[in-house]
């Protein structure tokens, strides 16, 4: 929930950047709704420009949500779904993120699925089976590369300035794939894996270096086009380690 006229700007200005100097990687930014049709136009395809969530219907009378579709006819090609702030502050469990992600392919966006543990988790070493869970519950049938992103967002890293080790966040992209394999079998070999959780220049190469990795789900970091160049310009530099 940042964001209003004003910060459109920085939007115009990660456009400039990326169109002056493209860097190795698919770069996507999901502003809040109220700003999504004119970061579309702003945008005008140098950048991808998605959602931070949806409401599993296409529509109704559910005063003051908003349909994938509705989404997509704004110029969205892709949405959030799960976010761990979703989860703990909406009490948004599996079934209902499945039905997000549901909703997102069907209006054809490209759909970003967000697992992760708590601290809590992580201290009693429940946070593997809490992600193998959450995958299985919320990625639905049918997950290929074409319209499923899985990120990972570890909640007790998430604006803390906190980050997993290196061997830690390796250890649970793994995980991952292997339940996606799992459940998915030879699409879930696909489907691209983001590191979300205190992500920031001074670590983003490090993290895209690292196995399974496929991206990064930016947070704070995104909201000014300089840190945010930083990280995505990182990609490169990451695959030549």
């Amino acid at each position: 929930m940042n964001g209003l006229s004003a910060a459109l700007a920085e939007i115009e200005a990660i456009c400039e950047i990326t169109s002056a100097n493209p860097p190795n990687a698919d770069i996507l930014v999901c502003p809040p709704v109220t700003l999504l049709h004119r970061a579309v136009q702003i945008a005008a395809g140098r950048i991808a420009i998605g959602a931070q969530d949806c409401h599993p219907d296409p529509s109704g009378a559910f005063t003051g949500d908003i349909s994938a579709e509705m989404l997509r006819d704004a110029g969205a090609t892709a949405v959030i779904v799960g976010h761990s702030e979703r989860r703990q502050f909406h009490g948004e469990d599996n079934a209902a993120v499945a039905a997000k992600a549901l909703a997102g392919w069907r209006a054809g966006l490209m759909t970003i699925i967000c697992v992760g543990e708590t601290e809590e988790d992580r201290l009693c070493a429940g946070h593997l089976g809490v992600c193998q869970s959450q995958l299985a519950g919320s990625v639905p049938a049918g997950g290929t590369a074409a319209n499923t992103v899985v990120a990972y967002e570890p909640v007790w890293a998430i604006g803390t300035g906190k980050t997993p080790v290196a061997s830690e966040i390796a250890e649970m992209h793994a995980h991952i794939r292997g339940c996606l394999s799992t459940g998915l079998g030879s699409a879930g070999a696909d489907i691209r894996i983001l590191y979300g959780g205190s992500v920031k220049p001074s670590n983003a190469r490090q993290i895209l270096a690292l196995p399974e990795v496929g991206g990064a789900l930016v947070g704070g970091a995104s909201l000014k086009a300089t840190d945010f160049q930083a990280i995505f310009s990182a990609a490169h530099a990451a695959h030549e380690l």
